[in-house]
């Protein structure tokens, strides 16, 4: 069944595209028409891509690994934040910083020196200094958690980015090709699918079309981890049943070695029932 239908982004407005003059052509086989001036998407390829991605998505959150989303509008920042934050997923909705994925190291410096300063206030090393110098330091905290807060969590590069605007996110699309990293992308007829690994192609401008394709693709990561946990779950109670199983065989194995003693003893009892049996018999005759 698929994840979403074509009213439902009808309703949205994922149809919607940029003016003709602004199209890139490389988006021609996603679009429909042009009406006014305006190029329309083909929701039925919207829809086919979109459950496509979500299937994607849902294995790789089954196996474990952080899907980084990627969105610095202003109207999608919410959105994203909160799709992203529903699932535990890593999100970056400020400025992207240049190098996060091809320098990745020198930002997990920056994340640990932000888990530094707070360590330092609490156990009372800053006490000591003067306002100005706490003021700074705090300045600083704040610059940190607002870049690199909603990533603090991401301890090596991410196996997947979900980008909405693939053309005003060029340079995290360019550091996940560089990488061989996937990339997801909403992507509009302004915008160049060809480095797009799994290509949305929908209205990346509007607030409700964005909201809607990320619901169902963080329904499918949401499937994928419980589906993750129920697998751990039945791991755990297959050992402890082997580790179960593996005892009962000992116990048994010692019975085992005692039977044959067992059975030459009684062999060795019978034999002189036998032989009283055969000295009565001549007698009564």
């Amino acid at each position: 069944m698929s994840r979403t239908n074509f009213d439902m982004l009808l309703q949205a407005g994922c149809h919607f595209g940029h003016l003709h003059r602004k199209w890139n052509p490389a988006m021609a086989p996603y679009i429909y028409t042009e009406r006014n001036g305006i190029h329309i998407i083909d929701l039925h390829k919207t829809v086919a891509k979109i459950d496509e991605a979500a299937d994607a998505l849902k294995q790789i959150a089954r196996s474990g690994k952080k899907i980084l989303f990627v969105a610095t509008k202003k109207q999608i920042k919410d959105v994203i934040a909160e799709k992203a934050t529903s699932v535990n997923m890593p999100y970056v909705i400020e400025r992207w910083p240049g190098g996060m994925l091809t320098n990745f190291p020198t930002i997990r410096k920056a994340v640990k020196k932000m888990a530094n300063i707070d360590k330092l206030m609490n156990d009372g090393t800053y006490a000591n200094l003067s306002k100005r110098e706490l003021l700074q330091i705090s300045r600083q905290r704040a610059k940190l958690e607002k870049n690199l807060g909603s990533i603090a969590d991401l301890t090596r590069l991410p196996s997947a980015i979900f980008v909405v605007d693939v053309l005003k996110e060029a340079i995290a699309v360019k550091e996940a090709n560089r990488l061989g990293i996937p990339v997801f992308g909403i992507v509009d007829t302004n915008s160049n699918p060809k480095n797009i690994d799994f290509v949305i192609p929908a209205n990346d401008d509007a607030k409700d079309s964005v909201e809607v394709i990320l619901n169902a693709c963080c329904a499918a990561i949401a499937e994928g981890l419980e589906e993750r946990k129920a697998e751990k779950a039945d791991e755990a109670a297959a050992q402890a049943q082997a580790e179960a199983g593996e005892d009962k065989p000992k116990r048994a194995r010692k019975a085992r070695k005692d039977a044959p003693k067992a059975a030459q003893d009684a062999p060795a009892a019978a034999a002189p029932a036998e032989e009283e049996a055969a000295e009565e018999t001549p007698a009564e005759a």
